[in-house]
């Protein structure tokens, strides 16, 4: 008899105490997928969202976050501090500055972001300002990042509704300036940013990029991140955008 008070020929003792064959590579197996299942539910438990992480995609964020960063993120309003926007629980890199709080090198929350009907992946960006409908925010806004100094030059003012003016970093101008995104509504933030772990997203990265190869690779007609969502993400105005540049975050 085992310790259990099992007999040694009982299937389920046989199966616990394998030591090579199917049983043991089966109880391996089980035993990785209730592992992961448990930091799942621990990592959900502790952001509020799912997934709790994304890869982020590109140098948009740099160099505070860098493409193949993984960063896990939590509800807006979890972990917020008392002179976050309203209800949002987001900190403008305005009130950020007045406030001495920032996240990740500067001012503000960096906020995980998907409009409505946009193709690709969540943009993960610092939100700058919040606006009301109708202001004119060309004079709180910061005109480095402006292509002009009065409202009728400045796409997206006077502001169409209330929401959050959004920039990435390393970007030469505000996303609702360059075409990246709309005024940002509260609702369309999945989540904020709290850290950030070097390198770890590269393997879900590198995993979509060969996904989407071999999709081309078979003659499906591959479409662009944008265009996945059934309509395109507005683009950056050559013109008028500099460098800007989209930083995506990559679902896990």
């Amino acid at each position: 008899m085992s310790d259990d008070g099992r007999s040694p020929d009982d299937p389920l003792s046989r199966f616990l105490h394998a030591e090579t064959g199917a049983s043991a590579f089966i109880r391996e197996v089980l035993t990785s997928v209730l592992a992961v299942a448990l930091i799942g539910l621990l990592l959900f438990a502790v952001s509020g969202v799912w997934p709790p992480m994304v890869a982020v995609e590109s140098g948009s964020m740099e160099p505070h976050m860098e493409r193949g960063d993984l960063v896990f993120i939590t509800e807006p309003d979890r972990f917020s501090p008392e002179f976050a926007y309203g209800d949002s629980g987001i900190v403008t890199y305005e009130t950020g500055a007045a406030e001495g709080y920032g996240t990740f090198g500067d001012p503000g929350s960096v906020v995980v972001y998907h409009p409505p009907g946009s193709g690709g992946s969540p943009i993960i960006h610092r939100a700058r300002l919040h606006v009301e409908e109708d202001e004119n925010w060309v004079d709180r806004a910061n005109p480095d990042y402006l292509p002009a100094t009065s409202c009728e030059g400045v796409p997206a003012c006077p502001a169409p509704y209330d929401g959050f003016i959004t920039k990435g970093d390393a970007n030469a101008e505000y996303d609702q300036v360059s075409g990246i995104a709309p005024v940002v509504k509260s609702e369309w933030v999945r989540g904020v940013a709290r850290v950030r772990v070097p390198y770890l997203g590269y393997v879900r990265l590198v995993f979509s990029e060969v996904v989407l190869v071999q999709a081309d690779g078979a003659g499906s007609g591959l479409a662009t991140a944008a265009e996945l969502g059934g309509q395109r993400t507005p683009q950056p105005n050559p013109s008028t955008s500099g460098n800007s540049s989209i930083s995506r975050g990559t679902v896990l």
